[in-house]
């Protein structure tokens, strides 16, 4: 029960929810418990009236009628609060259901891009809904029935022992063996589930990566042994589920097993009892029995019960490996700030955690606000590592980096952000309209602002071509879309929402020269103001920049205008002559 301590804070919060249905389910077994005391009633005006040897049945008929009606009016109370009850209870279990996936999901989002590095996607789905639903069904119907079971159990002995103690001790001398072997089943079942649901992440996660990637494996025709490969690990996850079952199949016949023994001791000894006269009446031994019957589901299922609590464990377990990660990004200042641009970088160094590769090294550069810095290299050089630290997607591992002045860790995060548009090297889409994921960058843009952004990235004309123009809804990350065009309506994204910073990260990659060309025009005009810095493999892209560096193996090598860079010796201009003659070979 330690993991589902965590829990607790949400019972407080809903305490009034939780103490009205505990106050509704007294209420509810307290009228349950008429029946019994009814019936025993009805028993002994049927033995009074047998031993009076009266032919007056009309007082009889009377009494018995009386005692059915209020047994059916009881009845129906008791059925009613329970309705209540389980309103009340199960109710907040969907609140509590909704708080944690929220929880769980902002910690998602608060965590860092070396998590999603190390986790995959499949297994984070299976631990906000599987798991989530694991623990729900622990803070919903295995509260509310272990309240049931406690409070019932308690009134019912009450009851029991008042009418007659020695028949309650005889009644409740099989429930020991139970408790024995609830305990010996629990530690089965927490164990079993814990490995149950670990194969249920990786079936997750196998079958998301399949389906992403799934136009790979059509075009390697790769489907039956991908097949094959979910059908053994489906197997695997037949086999835990199978033996998680076989467990929990016990508990249902050993708890209708016992409750079938506190029966026969109840009619043995009950009878014996009577027949002593111990007890006045057969109608105690019919109580008894009813009493027992009442015992029957809430002892059926502590077996459940358990169960319940013993996977919500082992799922809460998976969710707070998540929530206590502290996320190695966070927001270090409760102060806004106006972001105007400039970004310096002062001996910068950065290694990525996970594969402890040294990305940048000892990097100084300066960019003010308004001007254009394009930088570039060969592949793997270092170049996307400077946009990523500017987001701060990560923080550097040495050195310092300043906006306007001020150290980008005592920066609000938010603002940051919010002032930085950003195209990525893999432009990633909605399954939405082409509308919305260009208001993506500005959500409540107009439709003359989401065509003006689209004009300006030279999409425009694509978008209307399409039958439903900007209400053409993509597929799963954009997959309608030629890579160009992604590329592009990744760019009117972010110029829709007029960021301080644009960061370019070779966006312009999938388009051909003319269309390049166009948009470059467009961005110079649109950048004037703005502090825009391109990542790129072609000199076509930074040669209108105020600054070009160019990096290798994390240092920067070459620094200067086009025009100083041309005229020496080195990357770039190798790199210029070379692209050059392919275009008028082209």
């Amino acid at each position: 029960m330690k993991e589902l301590q965590y829990l607790n804070k949400y019972f407080v919060k809903y305490k009034y929810r939780f103490l009205l249905g505990i106050f509704i389910t007294i209420i509810a077994q307290i009228f349950s418990l008429f029946t019994p005391k009814l019936i025993s009633k009805s028993f002994e005006a049927i033995e009074r009236f047998s031993k009076t040897n009266t032919s007056d049945i009309s007082i009889i008929r009377n009494e018995l009628f009386h005692n059915v009606l209020l047994v059916i009016a009881t009845t129906f109370i008791a059925g009613f609060l329970t309705f209540l009850m389980r309103q009340t209870l199960i109710v907040m279990s969907r609140h509590i259901e909704f708080d944690l996936k929220n929880e769980v999901f902002i910690q998602y989002e608060n965590l860092s891009q070396s998590f999603y590095k190390q986790n995959r996607t499949g297994d984070l789905m299976n631990r906000i809904s599987e798991d989530v639903g694991k623990v729900r069904m622990y803070v919903g119907p295995a509260v509310m029935y272990t309240i049931n079971t406690f409070i019932r159990f308690t009134i019912v002995i009450i009851y029991m022992y008042n009418v007659s103690p020695i028949l309650t001790l005889y009644t409740l001398l099989p429930l020991p063996i139970l408790s024995y072997a609830i305990f010996r089943l629990s530690k089965q079942i927490n164990k079993r589930s814990t490995i149950f649901q670990q194969y249920l992440s990786k079936i997750s996660s196998f079958t998301q990566e399949i389906f992403s990637g799934i136009r790979v494996i059509k075009a390697y025709s790769l489907e039956n042994i991908h097949q094959e490969n979910l059908n053994n690990l489906s197997l695997e996850s037949k086999e835990k589920s199978l033996s998680l079952a076989k467990v929990q199949s016990l508990f249902g016949p050993l708890m209708l097993a016992l409750i079938g023994v506190s029966n026969l001791v109840v009619i043995y000894f009950g009878g014996m009892l009577y027949i002593n006269g111990s007890i006045k009446s057969i109608g105690i031994i019919a109580e008894f029995i009813l009493y027992v019957n009442m015992l029957t589901w809430p002892v059926a299922s502590l077996g459940w019960i358990s169960s319940m609590v013993q996977e919500a464990e082992a799922s809460q377990k998976r969710i707070n490996e998540f929530l206590k990660i502290v996320p190695e990004i966070r927001n270090n200042s409760e102060n806004h700030s106006i972001i105007k641009g400039e970004i310096t970088f002062q001996n910068v160094t950065f290694i990525y955690d996970d594969t402890n590769i040294k990305a940048l090294n000892n990097v100084s550069f300066t960019v003010k606000k308004g001007e254009t810095l394009a930088i570039l290299g060969k592949t793997g050089s270092g170049k996307s590592s400077v946009l990523t630290l500017i987001s701060r997607l990560y923080d550097t591992t040495d050195g310092t980096i300043l906006i306007d002045g001020i150290p980008i860790q005592e920066v609000h995060l938010f603002d940051l952000r919010n002032n930085i548009g950003i195209v990525p090297q893999d432009a990633f889409l909605f399954s939405d309209t082409i509308k919305n994921n260009i208001k993506f960058g500005k959500e409540d843009a107009t439709d003359e602002e989401v065509v003006a952004a689209a004009i300006k990235a030279s999409v425009h004309d694509n978008i209307i071509n399409f039958t439903k123009k900007y209400e053409t809804v993509l597929g799963e990350r954009g997959i309608t879309l030629s890579g160009g065009q992604k590329q592009r309506v990744s760019i009117a994204r972010a110029l829709i929402k007029n960021p301080e910073i644009l960061l370019l990260d070779d966006c312009l990659s999938a388009v051909d020269t003319e269309t390049e060309e166009t948009i470059l025009t467009n961005l110079l005009e649109y950048c004037k103001n703005k502090t825009t810095i391109i990542v790129s493999n072609r000199v076509s892209s930074a040669k209108n920049a105020d600054t070009i560096i160019i990096i290798e193996d994390g240092e920067i090598i070459q620094q200067g205008s086009h025009n100083q860079l041309v005229n020496l010796d080195g990357y770039y201009k190798e790199l210029y002559l070379k692209q050059l003659s392919e275009k008028d070979l082209s």
